[in-house]
């Protein structure tokens, strides 16, 4: 077992594979605005770990001041994503990171790690089930059955913002809200934009670009948020099969 880790930094950032299953012998738009957004991250204290190998083995945290969710609380780490694939799968490697993960945040005096669950498990979260056997409990809900997930140190709790409670916008038409933190976003969007513009479907694609206004988002918020007809629909990433079925609601 290669237990062979780095941890990305200013320094090795340009060069080192990212992990995300993107591959292209050209550089790729989504690869690269993930790594410009991370280049900025990196200075307020956000971690990502991966395997040293062009492999999809990694995590992905922050301090919860300082990261991209409305997501509010003192003195945590927010787990954007962990992900192992493939052959890396089913070998220890998910518990490593997270063992990483939970040891650097004591070491750092925080006050416990949160994550984005749900009661249901969704796509493009991390595994709650997994989660929750190191000990992480659901905090705090919304209506749509999201949850937030944490292991607490010291008994304090993190909490979604106020704003993400009733999960509703005043626009009817498709509303997308979106950051590049994940290379799979800027394809997703491409795709989207085209066939609503092939088909006269209206679309408003929001691009979540500051820490503020994504503090402020009217929805929970992992990297991407959906709304249809006012109403929140998913944190998933859409294909064309999904957008549709969201559309005959």
């Amino acid at each position: 077992m290669n237990t062979d880790f780095i941890n990305l930094t200013a320094d090795n950032l340009a060069d080192e594979h990212l992990c995300c299953i993107i591959r292209s012998k050209k550089l790729h738009p989504g690869v690269e605005a993930k790594r410009q957004w991370l280049s900025e991250r990196l200075k307020e204290g956000h971690v990502f770990r991966k395997l040293n190998a062009k492999a999809t083995v990694f995590i992905e945290y922050a301090p919860l001041e300082t990261a991209w969710v409305p997501i509010t609380g003192d003195n945590y780490y927010y787990v954007y994503c962990l992900w192992v694939l493939g052959s890396y799968k089913g070998k220890g490697y998910g518990k490593l990171l997270m063992e990483y993960c939970l040891a650097d945040a004591k070491e750092k005096g925080k006050s416990g790690v949160c994550m984005l669950g749900a009661k249901k498990q969704k796509s493009w979260l991390t595994d709650q089930s997994f989660a929750k056997r190191f000990g992480f409990q659901v905090v705090d809900t919304t209506d749509s059955e999201y949850e937030l997930l944490a292991l607490s140190f010291d008994g304090t709790t993190p909490k979604f913002a106020q704003n993400v409670k009733n999960q509703e916008i005043e626009s009817k038409e498709l509303t997308i809200y979106y950051d590049v933190q994940c290379p799979y976003v800027y394809q997703s969007i491409d795709s989207i934009k085209q066939y609503c513009e092939m088909n006269g479907i209206p679309v408003s694609l929001v691009p979540v670009d500051t820490l503020q206004k994504a503090k402020e988002l009217p929805c929970v918020f992992n990297n991407w948020g959906v709304f249809y007809k006012g109403n929140f629909e998913t944190v998933n990433l859409l294909d064309i099969a999904y957008l549709k079925r969201i559309l005959k609601k």
